[in-house]
């Protein structure tokens, strides 16, 4: 990755361009919806401690994506913010259809 992206709007086609395939989209999606439920578990249960399974749960499906099925290495690397909304970006996406699951 030579490009300096300097906006998010910049960034986000090539992020896209990084998750051509559907098995790594489908880990994305099923990594965040885990994040989520946990969340929620923790705001419930109140074991705070948990929260800090979120890094693993999240770039673990995502990284699994990217190595086995994508074969690209994740853009979390080069533009860790920009790619932590990309994947929120991309989540909400697929979930209204504009991103095929």
């Amino acid at each position: 990755m030579t490009k300096k992206y300097n906006t998010f709007n910049e960034f986000y086609p090539f992020y896209l361009s990084q998750h051509t395939n559907a098995i790594c989209r489908r880990l994305h999606f099923f990594g965040s919806c885990c994040i989520i439920l946990l969340i929620l578990y923790v705001s419930i249960s109140n074991k705070l401690y948990l929260l800090w399974y979120i890094p693993f749960i999240g770039y673990g499906f995502a990284w699994v994506g990217h190595f086995n099925f994508e074969k690209n290495r994740p853009a979390t690397f080069t533009y860790p913010l920009y790619s932590l909304m990309g994947d929120w970006v991309m989540f909400k996406d697929m979930l209204v259809g504009k991103i095929k699951f």
